[in-house]
């Protein structure tokens, strides 16, 4: 309807002119507005008012008959009424249309590799791997439902000092077979607390780490491989439960002799410069700081390693567009490596986007996690589970369905509470907000989808089919909301914002639960119940399908 809108302006005010259309807080001032006629009175020197009834005059021409209801100028701006039939004509829409509703084709032909999530082996997926799993799956449904053809990308760290850490601790425990991720967590805290404090530690995990590069220790490669393998085990049962599949998964001990081979070559074109027996990227001369690639024994860092990463992917994918997500401890260091990268590979570096996110506070403070070191996700996902448990009520559902339910409404109150808001700040999880069924959470939308699939359910054991031969005199406050759900999925994609869709959403589920009080939707023999159904099988589409994109499942009973 925006675009509709903004096409038929383009129509009537000068060429290059900014359209700027709004949607105002309160539909007193129309379902749009425009300010318009403001910036053409400064060109034309003439007062904002006559301006815009000039512009109004021209657009009640130009745009189809029975498009506007009614149009206001107020103090210069203009106020858009869309006519109830062209709501009627929505709703036919979404209902001819269903999951499809709301795509569009505005990244047709767009490439895109998004990476998110990235855990290391050896060590636990914590609340940071699944702030960015579930950012990083919903911006890729979101680029996905504008058009571009996706990829999701891991990138795994299963080489670095992380990993000698944790297999040095497995041999002062004695661990001689790995029998659970547990075995790593605590092999990796034992290793890491001896890393800081002990000197003769620091020695044995620095050499093991090269060891482990080198593949030249027998039972380190042995224990190297049955921890990689288990993690990695460990890592598919996380992303089932989440929702995610990636396409590609990369890691270190592929990127890291790339990475060294791009810095050596990058050394002797004076992009990187020898400091210490290491290879260093000065970023003081870009306003950054200065950071190592490769160090003083020889050995690629982070930074040399997605400098390599940058080409494999490329290689992989050919990609119009790179996105990156990651906490935003990491922004210094991503802010060096893009300029680095811009001067080893100025054109991958122009299509590579980095999105950083804050940290996640608990209400209630940390809770248990394997090593007392981290709060893990599996930990957090347990705890709204049993939470969810306890307020679930409907006894009409086997134990089995109980227990699906209870996942995906756990699921659903985290990834709601991520996405709730823009990326970048930090989020508050409160346990109890988190899973209520009343107002600003993901269990609210979910059940509101559920009340309306028992409507229809009802519908159709009453013989009522959704229909819209027949129309109501006046619409509700449902079919504006619905007609909105294209533009907002489109600008959320173009923003990489899917706060916008999770803000959309509430405030649908809010405008249908008060009609679902104020309206008997089914009723036998009540002629205007069957277009109360087709509305109430719209709502249930759209709400799918927002959820669908917030990476959220749409349970049929709760």
């Amino acid at each position: 309807m925006r675009n509709r809108i903004i096409g038929y302006l383009g129509k009537v005010v000068p060429k290059n002119t900014e359209i700027d259309l709004t949607v105002p807080e309160s539909d007193r001032f129309g379902h749009y507005s425009t300010n318009v006629a403001f910036g053409l009175s400064r060109v034309e020197k003439k007062n904002p008012k006559l301006v815009a009834e000039d512009v109004v005059q021209k657009i009640t021409k130009t745009a189809p008959k029975g498009f506007f209801g009614k149009i206001e100028i107020v103090n210069g701006f203009i106020n858009f009424w869309l006519s109830d039939r062209v709501f009627y004509r929505e709703i036919a829409e979404i209902l001819k249309r269903k999951d499809k509703y709301g795509r569009n084709n505005s990244l047709k032909g767009e490439r895109t590799i998004v990476e998110h999530t990235d855990p290391n082996p050896f060590k636990e997926i914590h609340i940071g791997h699944l702030m960015t799993n579930t950012i990083g799956e919903a911006v890729s449904r979101l680029i996905e439902w504008n058009g571009a053809k996706v990829r999701r990308a891991c990138y795994q760290g299963d080489v670095g000092l992380h990993v000698a850490k944790a297999i040095w601790g497995l041999k002062e425990l004695r661990i001689k077979k790995i029998v659970s991720v547990s075995d790593l967590a605590k092999a990796y805290a034992l290793g890491a607390r001896a890393y800081e404090t002990t000197d003769s530690a620091r020695g044995e995990i620095g050499a093991m780490n090269k060891k482990i590069y080198e593949r030249s220790d027998k039972e380190i490669n042995r224990l190297y491989d049955a921890g990689r393998k288990l993690s990695l085990e460990y890592f598919e049962t996380i992303y089932k439960k989440l929702g995610t599949k990636f396409d590609y998964y990369f890691f270190e001990s592929e990127s890291a002799g790339y990475g060294k081979k791009i810095v050596e070559a990058g050394l002797k074109k004076g992009i990187f410069e020898e400091s210490g027996g290491a290879i260093v990227f000065r970023g003081e001369k870009y306003g950054l700081h200065t950071r190592v690639f490769i160090n003083s024994e020889g050995l690629p860092t982070y930074e040399a390693k997605e400098l390599g990463l940058a080409e494999i992917k490329y290689k992989k994918y050919v990609y119009d567009k790179s996105i990156i997500i990651t906490g935003n401890e990491v922004n210094d260091y991503f802010r060096v490596l893009l300029k680095a990268m811009a001067e080893v590979f100025p054109k991958l570096a122009v299509k590579t986007r980095h999105l950083s996110h804050g940290m996640m506070r608990l209400s209630s403070g940390k809770i248990s996690s394997r090593t007392g070191e981290v709060i893990t996700a599996e930990s957090l996902v347990d705890k709204v589970e049993k939470l969810v448990a306890e307020k679930m009520k409907n006894d009409s559902l086997s134990a089995k369905e109980k227990a699906e339910v209870k996942v995906r409404v756990a699921i659903a109150a985290l990834k709601y509470s991520i996405l709730k808001q823009a990326i970048g700040g930090n989020i508050f999880f409160d346990f109890k907000k988190s899973v209520s069924f009343e107002g600003d959470s993901g269990p609210y939308l979910q059940y509101a989808y559920v009340r309306a699939k028992s409507v229809l359910e009802k519908a159709k054991k009453e013989g009522i089919e959704p229909s819209l031969k027949r129309l109501p005199e006046k619409i509700s406050g449902i079919e504006p909301m619905l007609a909105c759900f294209p533009e907002i999925v489109e600008r959320a994609g173009r923003e990489y914002a899917p706060q916008y869709i999770s803000t959309y959403l509430v405030e649908l589920a809010r405008i249908f639960n008060s009609y679902y009080a104020k309206v008997q939707i089914v009723k036998a023999g009540d002629k205007n119940s069957p277009y109360r159904v087709a509305l109430t099988s719209a709502f249930s589409e759209v709400m799918k399908s927002g959820l669908q994109i917030l990476g959220i499942s749409a349970p049929e009973k709760m």
